[in-house]
């Protein structure tokens, strides 16, 4: 066999390995994305702890193939970029916010799918993922909803001994 041919198994099992270790894969059509706004883009994905990468269509397609999954060829076409996510959300939250603090690439990226917890997912859907708050803020939420009916009956009680004394 030749080298190439064991460099693309390599990629094949490294992307596998990706989307194994990853809660959300999301595909994006990029074009004409500039070095700097790439650069910025990772970055911004990598604080988020996911990661921004570009590979061939054609290696992503043979490890999905390898995985069972076949729901992704219509979407394997074109300039794609593909982010690995440690959560259900965070990549389509980041690419939407970008999206939105940065209006040239809201021409130069488009969400195409994503797999998520091993289900697809359409552009649609990954719109309607990035609009779901965070996990951390989520859990704020709820705890202030169960702390606000403790806080306003202490402060009840606070104002019913005030008026006694």
């Amino acid at each position: 066999m030749s080298e190439n041919f064991e460099a693309k198994k390599a990629v094949v099992e490294e992307i596998k390995d990706k989307i194994n270790a990853s809660k959300s894969v999301v595909l994006v059509h990029y074009e004409r994305v500039t070095v700097a706004e790439s650069t910025d883009l990772r970055r911004k994905f990598q604080q988020a702890k996911c990661e921004y990468k570009v590979y061939k269509n054609t290696l992503v397609r043979k490890a999905f193939e390898e995985l069972g999954v076949d729901s992704f060829h219509d979407d394997l076409n074109g300039a794609s970029a593909f982010i690995f996510c440690p959560d259900e959300t965070s990549g389509c939250s980041v690419l939407a916010k970008a999206q939105k603090d940065t209006p040239a690439l809201q021409d130069k990226l488009a969400p195409k799918s994503a797999y998520v917890n091993g289900a697809y997912v359409d552009a649609e859907g990954v719109k309607r993922l990035a609009a779901i708050p965070s996990r951390e803020v989520l859990i704020a939420r709820m705890l202030g909803c169960l702390q606000a009916p403790i806080a306003n009956f202490a402060y009840v009680l606070k104002a019913i001994a005030d008026q006694k004394s």
